[in-house]
């Protein structure tokens, strides 16, 4: 990489920042209302580049709280306190705070995990495949798309949750627990994912599951009565978010990026950890979005079929009459215009 790159790269990020701002319509939140909470987590994707960036920040004049959780369940429970307007969860999560009633919009896919979360067994745990794991220990983040993927692994061998002990852990606390040998296994994401996997196998991902019908994806919410004061921002985001994806898909980065710096740096990862986790999802794009796979339609079937099996197995107690009131497609819309 030349000295220039990074001159170039702030330059275009400038470049876009102000096309960006002058596409700003009237009645744009007054500017003592620009301010959000913005619940994030550790997922290793292109968007905490922009994080770091300043982008997001300069292009809207919003003063962001970056706030760090665990897991999408406390993201949902922050949003649910009034405390986050805008927030980070895979979609099982986002499917119970739908089916529990909470005044909510996804509005981006943020990833589509495939093959990024994976159920790792402990090397001498004698667990080679799904069945294996009756009597084992294995920790997951409860009401994770993780936790939901472990349930249907196990589903499809015929083991119940009787069969196994599954503790409900975050991430960091599962990368603990695994350096004390307290768990047999765990399905999760990286940047833990990819330590665990240096002494444990692979037996299944989410990708072997979504190909049999168990399709799992990170995404963006807002709480809906801040999105409607609060369009333009939300405009802004998507086409940042989709420009930063789409400059990350041209050309991967690699190692030594400053991109993948600034990721580690947020997710705790480090830098020769994220070009294979960034590989590991799929980012889809501004027009992907909107499409039917997606906001046109596939997610909302996608959050139905999850709270179906959360409510299966008592993790929700009623489902909510059409989920597709819970998603959005208009600012991407609008930012495709």
């Amino acid at each position: 990489m030349t000295s220039a790159g990074p001159h170039r790269r702030a330059v275009a990020l400038a470049a876009l920042s102000a096309l960006v701002l002058g596409a700003q319509a009237p009645g744009a939140a007054r500017a003592a209302d620009r301010e959000v909470t913005f619940a994030h987590q550790d997922m290793v994707v292109p968007f905490r580049a922009l994080m770091e960036s300043g982008a997001l920040e300069k292009a809207t004049g919003y003063t962001i709280r970056w706030r760090k959780f665990g897991g999408g369940g406390d993201v949902i429970r922050a949003m649910a306190s009034g405390s986050v307007q805008i927030g980070e969860a895979g979609s099982s999560p986002i499917a119970a705070a739908a089916s529990q009633g909470l005044d909510i919009q996804l509005f981006w896919i943020l990833d589509e995990i495939a093959d990024a979360e994976q159920l790792v067994a402990r090397a001498g745990s004698g667990v080679t495949r799904v069945a294996d794991l009756r009597g084992k220990t294995i920790a997951v983040p409860f009401v994770s798309t993780a936790h939901y993927q472990l349930i249907a692994a196990l589903a499809e061998v015929g083991l119940g949750q009787a069969d196994v002990r599954i503790l409900n852990m975050r991430p960091p606390e599962i990368a603990a627990a695994w350096e004390r040998g307290d768990i047999d296994a765990t399905f999760v994401w990286d940047p833990v994912l990819a330590r665990v996997k240096k002494s444990g196998t692979v037996v299944v991902s989410a990708g072997d599951l979504a190909r049999r019908g168990k399709a799992t994806f990170d995404g963006l919410v807002v709480d809906r009565a801040w999105a409607s004061r609060n369009r333009d921002f939300l405009v802004t985001l998507v086409t940042l978010i989709a420009a930063q994806d789409a400059a990350h898909a041209a050309k991967p980065w690699g190692a030594d990026a400053p991109e993948v710096a600034a990721v580690a740096r947020i997710t705790g990862s480090t830098p020769a950890e994220v070009p294979a986790s960034l590989a590991a999802y799929r980012f889809p794009t501004l027009e992907a979005q909107a499409s039917p796979a997606w906001l046109g339609g596939g997610a909302a079937k996608a959050l139905t079929e999850t709270a179906a099996f959360l409510k299966a197995q008592g993790r929700v107690q009623a489902l909510a009459p059409d989920y597709a009131r819970f998603v959005t497609a208009e600012y991407v819309a609008a930012a495709r215009k």
